[in-house]
């Protein structure tokens, strides 16, 4: 039960530890590429769109803190393709790059569809980087708009963007009689929310497979924790855990063949190993600690979780084969929820400073760590399949809140404010 392992970790007294150095970030993207986002053309006798594409682009490429889109008062033309662009005046506004694009009528489609056409282009060698031609239903054009982030993101930085991936969560409707908990999959910029299940009874650490086929989560609707596997598509599922005592905090191998859980099975929360083949278990936490939160490195060889065992909640990396553990958190009394960026160079947490729970990261080969929000109830950092933002929830003035930050500067946005309280969003991989 990771609300309650959490609980106890909070109310444990802190210890000196040796001080880190760790730089708060106040705004900003600095460093960002500037590119010019030219809304894309109707062409004429052609319906107006349900949304407009050039936005939905704009919003992708903005939360990555790589780029940083002209407002659009400062457009100087509206060009639709390459040819009709005046590449010395876009020089003049001081911009990379440039992405045009229009929306023409597909008669032979026969859903009354739209042609559409995009170029991303280099202003400084005044040519094209890349570009294509698509038909597609007025539907989908949200995925296309994220299909193209992902091409232009590609291009300039040569590797995925991952924007037409997915994000769950966990929302709770409270009403007079019972809560009711829901886990909820979505597009990754909060659009298209779809229930995959509904219970009278808490959701709890929702994880995506590697992949995305799957989410374990925790569930108590049987009166206790318990850890189950979840098939997105289907909603068929299984019980993976269901020990006597704490079933917690499932996270999914590289490979996808095996879980890493938080049991409290022999009396102490310890972290184990589950293969979901054979179903054997294997300990590889021994400590009178509470050990929690494990999360696997990219390469399988190593488990990062939450520990006491220094005096407070801090985090801490072992062999995933068992083994001494290795303390990665110095700075402050409360680091807690790792998540690792897709290279694992970047460790996501939660922060304690000031009294205030905020969205942090630490290098692991500096060590420098960076905060990045304010808080003051930041939790459930996720990174983006690539790398570049984080996925938090958090609550301000009563309300909940989905949240992206960017690791870069302080490219920030929200993904919805909600009546109702969601917590634990998780980005699902590529």
């Amino acid at each position: 039960m990771r609300t309650l392992v959490l609980g106890l970790l909070m109310l444990l007294v802190s210890t000196q530890v040796p001080a880190q150095l760790t730089i708060q970030i106040t705004g900003g993207a600095e460093g960002a590429l500037p590119i010019a986002l030219v809304p894309f053309r109707v062409e004429n006798g052609v319906p107006a769109p349900p949304e407009e594409m050039i936005t939905i682009i704009r919003d992708d490429l903005y939360r990555t803190g790589l780029l940083q889109p002209l407002p659009r008062k400062d457009l100087i033309a509206h060009p639709a393709t390459l040819e009709e662009v005046n590449f010395q005046n876009w020089r003049v506004l001081g911009v990379d790059n440039l992405v045009v694009g229009a929306l023409a009528s597909d008669p032979d489609s026969g859903y009354h569809g739209y042609q559409v056409s995009f170029e991303l282009l280099d202003v400084y060698k005044a040519n094209r980087l890349t570009g294509k031609r698509y038909r597609v239903r007025p539907d989908a054009l949200r995925t296309l708009g994220h299909t193209i982030s992902d091409i232009i993101f590609q291009s300039l930085f040569g590797r995925p963007g991952g924007f037409n991936t997915q994000i769950a969560y966990v929302e709770i409707e409270r009403n007079a009689d019972q809560p009711v908990h829901k886990l909820i999959v979505a597009d990754a910029d909060g659009h298209n929310p779809q229930v995959i299940l509904t219970s009278k009874a808490p959701i709890m650490s929702p994880a995506w497979s590697p992949d995305r086929q799957r989410i374990g989560y925790v569930s108590f609707e049987n009166g206790r924790s318990e850890v189950y596997v979840q098939e997105v598509a289907s909603g068929k599922r299984r019980t993976v855990a269901s020990f006597n005592g704490i079933n917690s905090a499932p996270a999914w191998s590289p490979q996808g063949n095996r879980l890493a859980l938080t049991l409290s099975k022999d009396g102490n929360p310890e972290i184990y190993i589950l293969d979901l083949a054979s179903e054997s278990l294997r300990q590889i936490t021994h400590n009178s600690s509470i050990d929690t939160e494990p999360v696997w490195t990219p390469n399988g060889q190593q488990i990062i979780f939450t520990s006491d065992r220094g005096g407070s909640p801090q985090i801490y990396r072992l062999p995933s084969a068992g083994g001494k553990a290795e303390r990665l958190t110095f700075e402050g009394s409360y680091n807690a929820r790792p998540t690792l960026s897709p290279d694992g160079r970047l460790l996501a947490l939660v922060h304690r400073e000031d009294g205030k729970f905020k969205i942090a990261v630490l290098d692991l080969q500096t060590r420098l760590t960076r905060v990045l929000t304010d808080g003051p109830l930041d939790e459930s950092p996720s990174f983006a399949p690539n790398g570049a933002t984080l996925l938090y929830s958090s609550v301000l003035g009563g309300k909940s809140e989905l949240a992206t930050v960017s690791i870069y500067g302080r490219a920030h946005e929200r993904l919805g404010v909600f009546n109702n309280a969601v917590q634990e969003p998780t980005w699902s991989p590529l």
